[in-house]
């Protein structure tokens, strides 16, 4: 069927229905009206004989009665007439009178039900003759009462109501004709109209309405034409792309990447040092990024071994063996890192941006130490850059204030800031008092980046709030004292293909290994997650889930085991070690309601996992449940997706992530919703096979298109579009400045 007869189609069935309740409305309309004037014709004859009949009756003359009824019922619509005594009997009738109509019962219901304040009683019956109207007239003096009865014929009402309905459904006719066919050739000049407007755009000379609409096209295909690479057979992001872009748009400098945390960690275990990871999704991501690109990671070193392997200049190669990039260690005192690590940074930003209903405390002593340390990263970050125009990459809610200082020091630099957690509406962030001094910080940034459109619309609206800015919503940007910052969404990834998935065993090898070690029995069902243990990450939601699994669907106890790997973190606030007394206290009571001697269904790992342990997991598992309720991306659930080469599996994952606007194919909770999620974890238990593999086959296509690798050429290519227009912006304004002398 083709589009325009559904159109006409659908409209005639409107119309019709239009039609059915019009016709309806105005049916009951004009019957009140034609009973109503029916009422009032029989209270004009009563009332001009009312006198005549009142005497007749007195006299007791039948005969006089019988006439004067008989003139009466000469109008046609006038059925017949009666007249009752005052006990319900019949006296007088007229030859049209139905015999079954009889007097008692009539004044029966008109007594039960009441005569009007005009003493007339209507009412509708069908009678031998037709449909008529009843109407009672209570006549006569008080010591010789009576009463009359007239009936009305209403079949002419029925009559105009076929007449009515043969009207409306004319009209109908008429109407639907007429307007389908209105509507047709409007419709088709609308499509000339839009399809000659259109070729006009194409051709480079759009109408003014769509214009904007073509200038916005232009810039996605000019974004889309800049991450072409110079090879075009590379069909995929991967580090060698990544680092022929990088020599193709930057000329192959090197990144200066600031970071809180290092991506190496030395720890003196005894005699030995140690090489650990840091259980951090930031690392997880930008290391692959700092293998391929080379240059500098500036971080703060936290080992006990970190003074140890550095050079006089506190560098350090990593990879340890491979040696990509320098890792720059930066020292904190215990007073600097209790005051910018613990208090400003995760007692005051980390609640304030999370929406996780713990309230963020603010102190003065931990904002002076705050700015005191994003100082001396940026000072670290001047001393190792060898241009005075160097791309420099800021992390994260740590270093709010860098931009800014670093841009005071090196005014020619790009700088590129990420936030890595979500970033409040206006008036949340209001909360902050130092929140004039963050924005402005940041600022001081060429390009802020978010994970997702709606953190990057709440930070312009921060803007927009507390300082003194233009807002260029056309390129969503923010202009201030002649510079301008933009702002852009930048979904973060992981590296495809994982590294650390190259020395590992297929997944029904690991998930032999994992079910050893945890002493589960071959037919058992396994679930994993894996978080730092922050009260952001739902991890009480989860075991709470598990066990309404459990109380709702018996099936699974005895059978369902549920391993949550959980880094301690941040335990030198309250917050976080009253945390890690509750998950402890939940799960022994879950494993003591539901566990046997041989069974139980929270195993809780509180310890830090290398990478390969943590992905052996993530292979063995029948499931992952990810129960963040709040967080910017999340990169857990798509290290669940790149582990499964097996395409098995099922993710469930919580609406409140960033990578919940990706993994569209998981299956999605609200994880303070115990009911849907206990639910999501039965489904994703019985789900069949062939569904898995269909799910998470779609997951691993877009995780591998959007790698890592992708995320990083990405912000780079936007910056070298900066730091181009920025040279030409420089080359100009020095040849429009005066020479000496006054000389042109």
């Amino acid at each position: 069927m083709s589009r325009s007869l559904r159109f006409v189609l659908g409209l005639v069935l409107g119309l019709g229905l239009l039609t059915v309740l019009a016709h309806q409305a105005l049916v009951s309309t004009t019957r009140g009206w034609f009973e109503k004037d029916v009422r009032l014709r029989a209270q004009l004859v009563v009332g001009s004989a009312q006198r005549s009949l009142s005497t007749r009756w007195a006299a007791r003359d039948g005969a006089a009665l019988a006439a004067l009824l008989a003139d009466i019922t000469r109008d046609e619509r006038i059925m017949g007439a009666a007249v009752c005594g005052d006990r319900g009997d019949l006296e007088v009738e007229t030859e049209g009178y139905p015999h079954g109509l009889d007097c008692g019962g009539v004044l029966r219901m008109a007594r039960e039900q009441g005569f009007a304040a005009d003493g007339v009683f209507t009412t509708t019956a069908d009678l031998p003759g037709g449909r008529a109207q009843v109407s009672v007239f209570s006549l006569g003096e008080a010591a010789s009462p009576f009463t009359l009865v007239l009936l009305h014929d209403l079949g002419y009402v029925d009559r105009r109501e076929v007449t009515t309905r043969n009207f409306a459904l004319a009209a109908f006719i008429v109407l639907a004709a007429g307007a389908s066919a209105i509507t047709m050739v409007a419709a088709r000049l609308a499509w000339a109209g839009w399809t000659r407007d259109l070729r006009q755009a194409f051709t480079g000379n759009p109408s003014r309405e769509l214009a904007p609409l073509v200038r916005d096209l232009r810039a996605q295909l000019n974004a889309l034409s800049r991450e072409r690479d110079a090879d075009a057979r590379v069909t995929k992001w991967n580090p060698e792309r990544l680092r022929a872009a990088l020599h193709q748009h930057l000329e192959g400098e090197r990144i200066i990447m600031v970071a809180n945390r290092e991506p190496y960690i030395h720890e003196r275990k005894g005699d030995q040092i140690e090489v650990v990871h840091p259980a951090s999704g930031l690392v997880t991501a930008l290391e692959p990024v700092m293998r391929a690109c080379s240059g500098v990671w500036v971080g703060h070193g936290a080992g006990s071994a970190d003074r140890e392997t550095v050079d006089r200049h506190d560098r350090v190669l990593v990879p340890p063996g491979e040696g990509s990039y320098s890792l720059r260690r930066v020292w904190l005192s215990e007073e600097e890192e209790a005051g910018y690590y613990y208090g400003f940074s995760n007692e005051g930003l980390w609640p304030l941006c999370h929406v996780a209903h713990t309230r963020p405390t603010f102190r003065s002593s931990d904002w002076a130490q705050y700015q005191r340390v994003n100082q001396k990263f940026a000072d670290a970050v001047c001393e190792e850059a060898d241009v005075d125009d160097p791309i420099v990459l800021v992390q994260d809610y740590h270093f709010a204030l860098a931009p800014r200082l670093i841009r005071q020091r090196l005014p020619r630099a790009t700088i590129l800031s990420f936030w890595h957690i979500p970033w409040p509406n206006a008036e949340r962030f209001g909360i902050c008092p130092w929140r004039q001094e963050i924005i402005e910080g940041l600022l001081g940034s060429s390009i802020v980046g978010f994970h997702t459109m709606q953190h990057c619309n709440n930070f312009i609206d921060s803007v927009d709030a507390f300082l003194e800015a233009r807002i260029d919503r056309e390129h969503n940007a923010v202009v201030r004292r002649a510079r301008s910052t933009l702002v852009r969404p930048y979904p973060i990834s992981i590296e495809w293909p994982v590294r650390w998935l190259a020395d590992l065993p297929p997944p029904s090898v690991c998930r032999e290994e994992v079910f050893r070690q945890l002493g589960l029995r071959k037919d058992a069902l396994l679930g994993v997650g894996v978080d730092r243990l922050d009260y952001t990450k739902g991890v009480e939601e989860r075991l709470s889930a598990v066990d309404e699994l459990l109380e709702r669907y018996p099936e699974y106890r005895g059978r369902f085991s549920f391993a949550q790997l959980a880094a301690p973190s941040r335990t030198r606030i309250d917050r976080y070690r009253e945390l890690n007394d509750r998950v402890d206290a939940l799960a022994a009571r879950v494993n003591e309601r539901w566990g046997t001697t041989s069974y139980k269904p929270i195993i809780l790992f509180r310890a830090h996992h290398e990478p390969p342990t943590v992905f052996r997991f993530l292979r063995a598992a029948d499931l992952c449940y990810v129960s963040s309720l709040h967080d910017g991306m999340n990169l857990v659930a798509k290290e669940f997706v790149a582990a499964r080469e097996d395409e098995s599996g099922v993710l469930i994952l919580s609406q409140f992530t960033g990578a919940a606007r990706e993994l569209t194919e998981a299956l999605i909770v609200n994880p303070y919703d115990l009911h849907q999620a206990s639910d999501a974890l039965a489904t994703a238990l019985a789900m069949p096979p062939a569904e898995q593999r269909e799910r998470m086959h779609s997951m691993r296509t877009m995780v591998s298109n959007f790698n890592v690798y992708r995320w990083a050429g990405r912000m780079l290519v936007d910056a070298a579009d900066v730091r181009r227009k920025d040279r030409l912006t420089g080359r100009l304004e020095s040849l429009a400045t005066p020479l000496p002398g006054g000389l042109p």
